[in-house]
C-alpha cells in the first residue's frame, strides 16, 4: 500500500496525518509513504523527524477579499498542481489523504484530477476553505463532529472523528511521570498552548505560578512552546523562583505520555487536542485562540462544554484569577472532576484513526 499525505501550516493538520500513517503501518507494516507539504509550514521541521520522506510545494491562501494577491495566489495554485502531478505519476500512490492547510489543496485536486482515489479529513465543526473547495473532487470526507456532516456532500462523508484521538490511546501513564518525575500519587495538570505556544495563557499561567504549592497534591507542568520559553523561564526567576511543584518545558515530542497521565488540561480547544482529551478522557479548561478561521476553536470548545465535560473561558476574559479560580472548582471537588472525566470520556472517539484506513482500503485500487 503506497499512501501520499498532505496537510500542513500548524500542528492541528499535521499531527492527523502522521496519525493516519501510524496506523496504516500498524495495519499494513509494508506499507510505503510520501508527504507533500511546504517548506514554509510546519511540517517542514516535523515530518523530517518521522521515517517519512518529504517533498514540498509552495502555495498561499487566498484572501477573502478581492485583492491583486489573490491573481498571485491562483498562478501559484496552478503551479503547485503542475508540480503536485509530476510528483503523484513518480510516486503512482494507491491512495491521497489530505488533512487541511492550504498546501492540501493543489495536492489533492492533482491526485483527483489523475483519478488517485481521494480522501480529504476536516478536524474542526466549520470546515475550512481548502476542504470546502476539495469536497467536491475527492472520493471521500472524513469529518471529527457530527455537526460538520451538514456541510459536506451526504454521500461520501463518513463520521470518523479525529486520528490522533487513537494515537494519544498508546500514551504510557507510567511513561509520562517517569519523565516527569513525579510519584503516582500526586495529579498532573498540563497547561499547554499549543505547538507554538500562547501569549495569553503564558501570561495567565505566569500570574498563578506563586499560588500553585497551594495545591501540595498536584503537580503542574507548563510547555510554553519555543519562543516563548527563555522569557518566561526569566519571569519565574524574578517572582522569587519556580515552585517545587512545577515542571517548565519548551516542547514536548512525548505529549501522549503527558496526555495519559494528565488529571486535568489547561490549553486552546484545537480540534486534535480535543480529540485526544476526550479519547482519554480528561476534563479541561479551554481558552479558544480567537485569531482563527470562523472562530471555529471557540465553536470547538462550546461543544465540550455543552457537555459538561470542559470549562470555557474566552482568551478576552483569561487572567490570572479567573484561571486559579477555575482550577480550583475543579480541582477542589472530586465529585465535579470524576463528572467531567465521565463527560469527556463519553465524546470520545479512540478508533478514529482505524476508520479512516478501513475508509481508504476501500478506496484503494
Amino acid at each position: 500500500m503506497r499512501v501520499v499525505l498532505t496537510g500542513g501550516g500548524t500542528g492541528g493538520h499535521i499531527y492527523p496525518a502522521l496519525a493516519v500513517a501510524k496506523e496504516i503501518s500498524r495495519q499494513k507494516p509494508q506499507a510505503a509513504f510520501l508527504y507533500i507539504g511546504s517548506k514554509k509550514g510546519l511540517e517542514a521541521q516535523l515530518v523530517p523527524r518521522t521515517d517519512i520522506p518529504f517533498q514540498s510545494v509552495e502555495i498561499a491562501g487566498l484572501k477573502r477579499k478581492l485583492t491583486f494577491d489573490n491573481v498571485k495566489t491562483l498562478w501559484k495554485f496552478i503551479q503547485a498542481v503542475s508540480l503536485s502531478k509530476r510528483m503523484l505519476r513518480e510516486y503512482r500512490p494507491d491512495v491521497v489523504i489530505g488533512t487541511g492547510g492550504y498546501v492540501c489543496g493543489p495536492v489533492v485536486y492533482a491526485a483527483a484530477r489523475l483519478g488517485i482515489p481521494t480522501v480529504i479529513h476536516e478536524q474542526n465543526v466549520v470546515p475550512g476553505l481548502t476542504n470546502k473547495f476539495l469536497a467536491r473532487y475527492v472520493d471521500r470526507v472524513a469529518v471529527s463532529f457530527e455537526e460538520s456532516l451538514s456541510f459536506f456532500p451526504a454521500g461520501k462523508t463518513v463520521l470518523t472523528g479525529n486520528p490522533r484521538a487513537t494515537e494519544v490511546m498508546h500514551g504510557d501513564p507510567m511513561a509520562g511521570r517517569a519523565f516527569l518525575g513525579v510519584d503516582e500519587d500526586k495529579r498532573v495538570v498540563l497547561i499547554f498552548g499549543g505547538s507554538r505556544g500562547a501569549r495569553a495563557i503564558n501570561e495567565a499561567a505566569l500570574a498563578i505560578a506563586p499560588r500553585m504549592e497551594e495545591f501540595p497534591r498536584t503537580h503542574f507542568v507548563y510547555v510554553t512552546g519555543d519562543i516563548h520559553y527563555d522569557s518566561i523561564t526569566a519571569a519565574l526567576r524574578e517572582k522569587g523562583g519556580q515552585p517545587r511543584n512545577l515542571s517548565v518545558y519548551p516542547f514536548v515530542h512525548n505529549m501522549p505520555d503527558l496526555l495519559a497521565a494528565a488529571h486535568l488540561m489547561v490549553g486552546r480547544a484545537g480540534a486534535s487536542s480535543l480529540a485526544e482529551l476526550t479519547a482519554l478522557g480528561v476534563p479541561s479548561i479551554l481558552i479558544p485562540s480567537p485569531y482563527v478561521t470562523n472562530n471555529h476553536q471557540e465553536k470547538n470548545a462550546r461543544g465540550l462544554e455543552k457537555e459538561g465535560a470542559s470549562i470555557v473561558i474566552l482568551e478576552s476574559e483569561l487572567n490570572g484569577e479567573r484561571l486559579s479560580e477555575s482550577l480550583a472548582s475543579i480541582l477542589g471537588n472530586e465529585a465535579r472532576w470524576a463528572e467531567m472525566k465521565e463527560c469527556s470520556r463519553k465524546l470520545g472517539m479512540p478508533d478514529a484513526a482505524t476508520k479512516i484506513y478501513q475508509v481508504l482500503t476501500e478506496l484503494k485500487r
